[in-house]
Formats: C-alpha cells, sequence, structure tokens
C-alpha cells in the first residue's frame, strides 16, 4: 500500500475513535448541559429525567428567607450559605450523575466551599440543603430527596406548602434518608448538630 494510502487509512481510523457513539447516559448528560434555559428558569438533571423549573414567587422565597434568617443567627455553628448552587451527586443504576439544585445549599462557614466552586459542584462538606416546593411538589418529596441521600447530605430540610408541614430527613443511607421528623406548621422543629438549634415556624402560618 502505498504512503497516501496509509495515511488516509490512518485518517479514518482516528476518526472512527474520535467519534465513537455515546451511551443513553452519556448522550443525555451532554443534551442537559447543553441547554439553554430563558433567564431566571432552573434545570436539573434529577434521576435521568431534565426537570425544567420557572422562576419562583414571592412567597415561597419568603419562606427561605424566614430560614435562613433564622440559620444565620441560631446556628451553634457559624453558616455559610449560597442560594441555586448547582450539585453534581452520585446516581442509581444506569443515570448520569444526578445535577441538582437546591433552594439552598448551607456548609460551615470555615469551609469557604462556595468560593471557588464551579457551577456544578460536589457536596463533599454540605450540611443540608433546603428545599420549598412550588406548584410541582412531587421532585422535591421524592427524586431529590433520593439524589440528596445518594450523596451522603446529613440532613435535607423540606418545606411542603401544600401539606403545610416541615420535614427534616436525616442519616443518609444508599437510597434514601433512614430517619424523618414532621412538625406542621407553627411548631419547632429541633435542627441537630451542626446547627443545633430548634426552628421556628409560627411566621408560616
Amino acid at each position: 500500500m502505498s504512503q497516501s494510502g496509509e495515511r488516509q487509512k490512518e485518517g479514518r481510523d482516528t476518526s472512527a475513535v474520535a467519534h465513537e457513539p455515546l451511551t443513553p447516559a452519556e448522550g443525555l448528560l451532554e443534551i442537559f448541559l447543553g441547554l439553554d434555559t430563558p433567564d431566571g428558569f432552573r434545570a436539573e438533571l434529577i434521576e435521568g429525567q431534565i426537570v425544567v423549573t420557572p422562576p419562583p414567587e414571592g412567597e415561597h422565597e419568603k419562606y427561605i428567607s424566614w430560614i435562613v434568617r433564622q440559620v444565620i443567627k441560631r446556628s451553634r455553628t457559624e453558616m455559610d450559605f449560597s442560594g441555586n448552587k448547582g450539585l453534581k451527586l452520585r446516581s442509581g443504576q444506569a443515570c448520569p450523575k444526578n445535577h441538582v439544585v437546591p433552594d439552598v445549599t448551607l456548609a460551615p462557614l470555615d469551609l469557604d466551599l462556595f468560593a471557588s466552586a464551579d457551577s456544578w459542584m460536589p457536596c463533599d462538606g454540605v450540611a443540608m440543603v433546603l428545599e420549598v416546593t412550588s406548584t410541582k411538589p412531587k421532585p422535591d418529596r421524592e427524586g431529590k430527596r433520593r439524589c440528596y441521600a445518594r450523596g451522603g447530605i446529613p440532613l435535607y430540610l423540606l418545606v411542603d406548602r401544600e401539606a403545610s408541614s416541615v420535614t427534616l430527613f436525616s442519616v443518609p443511607e444508599k437510597d434514601d434518608y433512614r430517619e424523618h421528623c414532621t412538625r406542621s406548621f407553627g411548631k419547632p422543629i429541633t435542627l441537630p448538630a451542626p446547627f443545633a438549634f430548634d426552628l421556628e415556624t409560627a411566621d408560616f402560618l
């Protein structure tokens, strides 16, 4: 075979290697990371499903404000927080890694987790995540709960506006949390260490 023929053959082989077909999980992740969502919308990849959420209304943000103010003032450990921080979490089965955006992510201030974090950061060092349900509460109640448990996030606080309750999930193990405590709006709920205070919910009524 001539040298030119060898070069053509090598070129075909190199091209074939460079364009190997993606697995379904890799293809889904590529589509997700390439999404161009409208301003204010939030896209997440939850257990193999792309979920796009519109901007929250004022009441949703008010619940978040009530909780964050208490954490900053009363937590035994000084806390830093980020709203809408992307977390990259371990997935189950053949799904790509979960890419989830909590309403609030909390971590000890001395860890300085958020200063140099990428758009999607690992959850190492995160102390608690907070979700306030919107018009579609199922992802917060189920899919995102399992995502946070798989990631080993110690505490997940869910404010369920439809049920008028606050639930603290704790002790993550495999695909879920082993323990949970639910309180109706108006009753305090205890946040364990490193927070170590009773979160008041009277303002939620």
